[in-house]
């Protein structure tokens, strides 16, 4: 198994581990490795996630959420008063801070394709999907695919040139959807990224592919680490705070 230098949390996996018996309903339980005490995570739209370390029992779990009911109903109302207005409606047009881009969408039925496909096609500025636009889910993983390439186009000149600036190498890079963290490195040397980075600023960007440069001499993030990040990005404490909070630059759509 490779070991993967983890970065800054951003959504509930794609798969927690389903509630556990006498646990509230919304919640799931995740057991880490790293994990030394119980911990509440409450993101956008009202997930809650209850992090364990391994064997931790059932009830003291119910016992740990019971304790903390109210600050989770608090939070879980923060979260619902800053978001009421998020519509998950498809895009006519998809801004992209981190390349400086900003490209209409229009959709194109077509009767004679597959119904189970939606391909997409960009010129210029404007992105075209064809095929059964009716459907919600085919329409948003079109995009999501369109929105992977462009990413693996314009992170892989970025991340080469910071890796040859700063003497940090790194093997291969990869683009992904993930649903816990905005990008990691492994053991092997490779950097994945999260799709979602096209929606932040170009300068939080930048650390971000610093930090993950950063692990090929620290697979932890230790003070050494922190050092050498700032050694090469002074702002990393400002800019780290932004991309703890750059889910809220996600399109709602994105994250269903």
């Amino acid at each position: 198994m490779q070991n993967t230098a983890r970065q800054i949390p951003l959504f509930p996996p794609d798969q927690p581990v389903p509630d556990r018996p006498g646990i509230a309903p919304g919640l799931s339980v995740r057991e880490s490795a790293r994990a030394r005490h119980l911990s509440i995570k409450v993101y956008p739209r009202g997930r809650v996630e209850v992090i364990v370390p391994r064997r931790t029992g059932a009830a003291e779990v119910q016992r740990f959420v019971a304790e903390n009911r109210d600050w989770i109903s608090r939070a879980r109302e923060s979260f619902a008063c800053r978001h009421d207005q998020v519509s998950d409606a498809l895009p006519s047009r998809i801004d992209l801070p981190a390349i400086g881009r900003s490209i209409r969408v229009q959709y194109l039925a077509d009767d004679r394709a597959d119904r189970g496909k939606v391909r997409y096609r960009q010129a210029g500025t404007l992105l075209t999907l064809r095929g059964n636009t009716a459907n919600h889910v085919l329409c948003v993983t079109a995009i999501k695919r369109w929105l992977a390439e462009v990413a693996r186009q314009e992170f892989a000149s970025q991340l080469l040139a910071l890796s040859q600036l700063t003497g940090n190498a790194y093997d291969s890079m990869h683009i992904r959807a993930q649903r816990t963290c905005w990008g990691s490195r492994s053991s092997s040397g490779t950097i994945s990224l999260n799709v979602c980075l096209l929606f932040q600023p170009p300068e939080v960007v930048n650390y971000l592919l610093v930090h993950e440069l950063a692990h090929t001499r620290h697979m932890n993030h230790s003070r050494r680490f922190w050092t050498l990040v700032e050694r090469i990005e002074p702002r990393w404490r400002e800019l780290d705070a932004l991309l703890t909070q750059g889910w809220r630059a996600v399109p709602a759509w994105v994250l269903r």
